[in-house]
């Protein structure tokens, strides 16, 4: 390949994590005894009997270009690792350095951290990168101090060593993407190194390799690309598209589960019942799908993407596999029962008997979910603010959020927290409690329906006749008279605080948002006209209804939630009727297992006809892991909106600072209720979403729509 950089504008989502390059992390490795890592040039074997004495390489790194290393390994079979290497003699020696891999979304990827000291000797080291994970802990215990320059502390280590010109260390990583078998240079994607600088280290790192033809040159960011447009010939460019080309799998939501395989198009699937015991084969990602016992489709998903939010909210496996719907073994085991492991670098698939089936689905049922208690006692329409109330310290959030869901429900009680945080600016906003969707369903003999519908064998049986029954009661549902008082107490509110305004209604039950089961996208949301009272009406029907829908219901069976304890209390703010930009975002990296590489990911589209999480077929967006936490927050971009101008972004970088202050403070806003503040040491991200809007000439303002715990990673 020539030096020129080719497409890197459609990033493959979670690329960056596999490179493990950040030293943001403070674990101090243990003791051990320092070995000598200096070059030689001896091409003899030297193997790790031997590996503590060898000579300096007096060579500068310019000449080494294209010059075979020592020939063999240097570490026999069974020796013990050392702390680095000064060049790697075989794949067994990459193999016994390289880091597990970091990455879920591209298996295969590890990587083997270096360090070009040029203040000591412009001697290359291939560090242990399982023993030292980020560069900062390797230098500090082998390159600092007796002769050399301390090493500084890790937060000046961060500042100087990925940013300052003159700095004493050049970092990257050697990775290996096992699909396309590609053998790269990378550097971390927020590195401000030279082309010079690059140069220099793809030199030193190439001529150390057993074969210093495998090494190409992987530009990690738009910043790092635009740096490598000034590359020469010399050094070869792989483009992530070329990364991406190579992969054949994507493994989205870890997990084992046993059904019957199902193949079947998304255009069947819309006309077509597939049970919780099922295993489904698509040739595309559906907007929806009823709950499944796995997911296996032809196209890649996004972390966000509703399939995969989903899949992780009921811990079923979901996997793209390029081929899918023609691939062998998926097709003679297509009517069969299977077993099914979506793992991180491989997937299998087998036969199984019914027998293994239903043994499997007996001992893994999900564990029932039970609902708050309805409080029925508010009666009043509450401004947002009052919703949950503050607690008296932050510790007490938590359960101020529980006992504010009984009467608002999940989404309110969430929104509440939002409109007293600084730097998250919402619409203003109140709440209609549960006590009214009760009266409604109460009134109009809605209850007693369902309960007919619940101790019908046929109903329980049958998902046809399940989905016509519940088609019945939306139906009926929409043109149910409402409660006359109900209908004073909210024009008398809407007049008052939202003259002339269209209002959305969005559902706020208590049986979503909630922390392990967030039901996402099980409810929908609609808009009342502020000119036509009986479309305002309609807008709450059809809200309420929505807790009748199919998909919804068999979620909550799924799950062993009683349907009948289920309310739908209402969140109600200014609709926005032409934002400029839609987005979900999770306030924590979905791509960083390890905490090396903290940031927020970022999904967004231009307007708000094309939603994110359900996109047209053939539509991208812009697709970011913003490191805001970082000098110079950089931006990465994994992939880029197909409905804006080539290069161009949904967001300006004013408006993607203003979202990444929204989200740095809702992240720590929430951690006493479930971050690390409340104790949990595992995963912790809040699942939020957001608008820019702004009126004709207006340079469109943030505006944060919900936040709800995301329930983690498979």
């Amino acid at each position: 390949m020539s030096g020129a950089v080719r497409g890197t504008t459609v990033l493959v989502a979670g690329l960056l994590a596999a490179l493990g390059l950040a030293a943001c992390d403070d674990d101090a490795p243990g003791d051990t005894d320092a070995i000598d890592t200096t070059d030689t040039t001896d091409t003899t074997d030297t193997r790790a009997d031997d590996v503590d004495a060898v000579e300096p390489d007096t060579r500068d790194a310019s000449d080494v270009d294209d010059v075979a290393v020592a020939v063999g390994c240097a570490i026999d079979d069974g020796a013990e690792t050392p702390d680095s290497l000064p060049r790697l003699g075989c794949v067994a020696d990459f193999e016994a350095l390289a880091s597990e891999p970091l990455d879920t979304s591209i298996p295969g990827a590890r990587s083997v951290k270096v360090v070009f000291d040029r203040e000591g000797g412009d001697i290359l080291y291939f560090q242990n990168s399982q023993k030292y994970p980020i560069h900062h802990d390797f230098a500090a215990e082998h390159l600092s101090g007796q002769g050399l320059p301390v090493v500084p502390s890790l937060a000046t280590f961060n500042e100087t060593q990925y940013y300052a010109p003159d700095r004493r260390f050049l970092l990257g990583a050697l990775t290996h993407y096992e699909g396309p078998d590609l053998w790269v240079l990378e550097i971390s994607p927020y590195d401000t190194m030279s082309a010079a600088m690059i140069t220099t280290l793809y030199t030193a790192v190439k001529g150390k390799l057993w074969d210093p033809g495998l090494l190409g040159f992987h530009p990690t960011s738009d910043n790092v690309s635009a740096e490598a447009a000034s590359l020469t010939d010399a050094v070869s460019i792989v483009t992530t598209d070329d990364i991406y080309a190579g992969i054949t799998y994507q493994p989205l939501n870890l997990a084992v589960a046993y059904g019957r395989l199902h193949k079947l198009t998304a255009a069947e699937l819309a006309t077509t019942y597939v049970s919780y015991r099922e295993i489904v084969v698509l040739d595309a990602v559906p907007n929806d799908i009823t709950v499944v016992a796995g997911i296996i489709t032809e196209e890649f998903q996004t972390p966000l993407s509703h399939i995969n939010v989903l899949s992780q909210n009921r811990k079923t496996p979901n996997m793209g596999l390029v081929g899918a719907m023609s691939d062998a073994t998926l097709t003679a085991l297509d009517g069969r029962w299977v077993r099914l492991e979506v793992g991180a670098l491989a997937w299998s698939i087998s036969e199984a008997t019914q027998e293994e089936a239903d043994a499997w689905w007996e001992g893994h049922r999900p564990t029932p979910v039970v609902l708050p208690e309805p409080d029925l006692t508010v009666t009043d329409l509450v401004d947002i603010e009052a919703v949950t109330p503050e607690p008296a310290t932050p510790s007490g959030l938590r359960a101020a959020i529980a006992e504010s869901v009984r009467a608002f429900g999940g989404k309110a009680a969430h929104y509440s927290v939002l409109a007293r945080t600084s730097d998250v600016p919402i619409k203003k906003a109140f709440a209609i409690p549960a006590y009214y969707y009760v009266q409604f369903m109460t009134k109009n003999g809605f209850y007693d329906r369902v309960d007919a519908m619940l101790a019908d064998p046929e109903f329980v049986a049958d998902p046809a006749v399940r989905d016509a029954a519940l088609a019945e009661l939306r139906e009926d549902m929409g043109v149910a008279p409402m409660d006359d008082a109900f209908q004073t107490l909210l024009r008398r509110k809407l007049n008052a605080d939202y003259p002339g305004q269209s209002m959305r209604f969005r559902s706020s039950t208590n049986s979503e948002d909630l922390d392990g089961f967030p039901c996402a996208g099980c409810y929908e949301s609609h808009t009342g006209d502020a000119d036509d009272w009986g479309d305002t009406l309609d807008a709450i029907r059809e809200t309420w209804a929505s807790a009748w829908l199919f998909r919804t219901f068999e979620e909550r069976a799924y799950n062993g939630v009683d349907h009948s304890a289920v309310v739908m209390p209402l969140l109600v703010h200014q609709n926005f009727p032409d934002e400029e930009a839609n987005g979900v975002a999770l306030t924590a990296n979905p791509y960083d297992p390890t905490g090396n590489q903290p940031g927020f990911y970022i999904n967004v589209q231009f307007g708000g006809d094309v939603e994110v999480v359900h996109p047209p077929a053939g539509t991208t967006s812009d697709q970011i892991v913003y490191l805001f936490d970082q000098p110079g927050q950089p931006a990465i971009y994994l992939s880029h909106s197909n409905l804006v101008a080539a290069n161009a972004t949904v967001l300006s970088n004013a408006q993607l600072y203003a979202l990444g202050k929204a989200l740095d403070a809702i992240h720590t806003r929430f951690s006493p209720a479930y971050g690390p503040a409340s104790g949990n040491t595992g995963w912790y991200a809040m699942d939020v979403e957001f608008k820019f809007d702004g009126e004709d000439g207006e340079v469109p303002k943030l505006y944060i729509k919900q936040a709800r715990p995301n329930p983690g990673r498979g």
